[in-house]
């Protein structure tokens, strides 16, 4: 009896942006434990890269990090070009790369809107353009939404946008790329790892008591890194119910 025919493709390797800290870390550690091979970039931690590039080796996988501003496009696509050539291929990006901060309506300024929209939005659209150039054999890629986007909060408009951005272009990259079966997702976390200039207090009133980890958002990037590449154009909530 011969098996069903099936999109499924082996994910061998897999570049996590912003995978030095936080929440990127802890899904670069999980693809490795998955047996992938990891890049990750990094901008300003480089101590931190170093740290996890060699708990990513250690877990027998081969791993790098290279230093990447992906707020400039062609750092983007630069970064994307150097991930593939140091791993020898490319079938997974996870865009987790992202700036976290309140934007007031009366305080915020061009600026921040820029930098907010640069690297949460428009640096996820041009590393998915590079990353598919490579990808002649199908593959995956994953974005770290929010949300924030179903679940609005007064002063967080321009984070709120670039998220919604993200989401929106999930979806419409999940359409363009099925055809070159590339399945384009995004998992949007709620609340799993308390930002560091927020007190401990606040944390505690806005989570209940209830926050989730980095391990339950790596767990289901790992999960649509390596599902079918029918799955494609999906939002999964990570958050506890919250957004039910």
């Amino acid at each position: 009896m011969t098996s069903p025919p099936t999109d499924r493709k082996i994910a061998r390797c897999a570049l996590v942006t912003g995978g030095a800290i936080r929440v990127g870390r802890a899904i670069a550690l999980a693809l490795a434990d998955a047996g992938l091979d990891v890049a990750i970039s990094f901008h300003r931690s480089a101590a931190e890269a170093r740290r996890t590039v060699a708990d990513l080796r250690g877990r027998g996988v081969q791993a790098t990090a290279i230093r990447a501003d992906l707020r400039d496009a062609r750092a983007a696509r630069g970064l994307v070009a150097g991930a593939a050539r140091r791993l020898r291929g490319l079938d997974v990006l996870v865009n987790s790369a992202a700036l976290f901060y309140k934007t007031p309506l009366a305080t915020t300024t061009p600026a921040q809107w820029d930098q907010l929209i640069a690297l949460n939005l428009r640096a996820a659209f041009f590393t998915t353009q590079a990353a598919a150039a490579r990808m002649q054999h199908g593959g995956h890629v994953v974005n770290v939404g929010d949300v924030i986007t179903r679940v609005p909060r007064p002063g967080w408009a321009a984070y709120t946008a670039s998220k919604a951005g993200l989401e929106a272009l999930t979806r419409a990259l999940a359409s363009e790329l099925r055809a070159q079966r590339i399945a384009v997702n995004c998992v949007a976390p709620g609340s799993v790892l308390k930002p560091d200039w927020l007190p401990s207090a606040r944390w505690r009133a806005i989570t209940r008591g209830r926050a989730g980890s980095a391990d339950d958002v790596a767990a289901a990037v790992v999960f649509f890194a390596t599902c079918p590449t029918y799955i494609t154009g999906q939002v999964l909530a990570v958050d506890g119910g919250e957004t039910g």
